[in-house]
């Protein structure tokens, strides 16, 4: 498992590198708006990646210590940190492109390189979003489900940069700039939804999905009477619950036993990587 999280995380850093490096030489060569956006969100995007390569081999060494509930808490910090690198992107992107379009310095020189590029980034883009996703899925990595975010993100700016292009190429260099703004506003909204998820992670929010699939196999249980104090929270890619479950009191203590092993294995079949805590009462007599 550890490996091929690593091996994905890897590759992408690599790729982010290339696409980095021709965005920002092309960019300069042509003095594209567009395409300087696009490298300076590749570079951050090429931080991001870096971030995340490191977060997915330290996630999962097993609890130590001065860790008792493991690391997987880096891979949402990962992702915060990498909230943080895209809005700093949209900032300079917003910022240059409106300067530009007030000034009406818009002039840009464009030639094929110019559409290589951007086409060539979306085809990374696009094999790269897929398999992070595919690896994020399988083993419930936050981290690499942001940086999955990230290159799909440029699948959609790239886009909108070659419609810039294609825009100038008929004289309207101001599309453009205008193709940068909407590149920062795409990046500002996958910001938004990747930030907010990282920060409710690290805030220890309830996930309502799978509080939800927890209650069900609780209420399924005959064993149970019934619950209390259903706690749910999740650090990278591991849940952890713990709840109170109500017995009749007349059972002897290998039984409860028995029942409390149940709940667990009945919770893990529904969540993977979870940790379950079940501490037992006795059902109070109706009076």
């Amino acid at each position: 498992m550890i490996g091929e999280k690593q091996r994905v995380a890897g590759i992408s850093v690599f790729a982010a590198v290339f696409l980095t490096g021709i965005k920002l030489v092309i960019g300069i060569i042509t003095g594209s708006l567009g395409l300087l956006s696009e490298a300076l969100h590749s570079g951050l995007d090429l931080v991001a990646a870096v971030i995340t390569f490191f977060s997915v081999r330290i996630s999962d060494n097993p609890p130590d210590k001065e860790h008792n509930f493991g690391h997987g808490k880096i891979e949402n910090f990962s992702a915060f940190l990498e909230t943080i690198l895209l809005l700093i992107t949209c900032v300079w992107i917003i910022y240059e492109a409106m300067n530009r379009l007030i000034t009406g310095n818009t002039t840009i020189e464009v030639g094929p390189w110019s559409y290589i590029v951007v086409v060539t980034s979306i085809v990374v883009d696009y094999t790269r979003s897929r398999a992070l996703s595919k690896v994020a899925k399988k083993y419930n990595s936050q981290a690499l489900e942001a940086d999955a975010l990230h290159f799909s993100t440029d699948i959609w700016s790239s886009a909108v940069v070659l419609l810039g292009l294609v825009c100038a190429n008929f004289g309207f260099f101001f599309a453009d700039s205008v193709a940068a703004l909407v590149v920062a506003l795409i990046v500002i909204v996958i910001s938004y939804k990747l930030g907010k998820r990282s920060i409710e992670v690290l805030l220890d929010f309830a996930p309502g999905d799978k509080v939800s699939k927890i209650g069900s196999v609780l209420n399924s249980l005959p064993e149970i009477d019934t619950f209390h104090s259903l706690k749910v929270r999740t650090a990278g890619a591991d849940t952890f619950v713990s709840v109170i479950v109500i017995l009749n009191p007349q059972l002897r203590l290998d039984q409860a036993h028995q029942i409390c092993d149940k709940v667990e294995a009945e919770i893990c079949k529904v969540i993977e990587r979870c940790d379950v805590f079940v501490h037992v009462e006795p059902q109070k007599n109706k009076t």
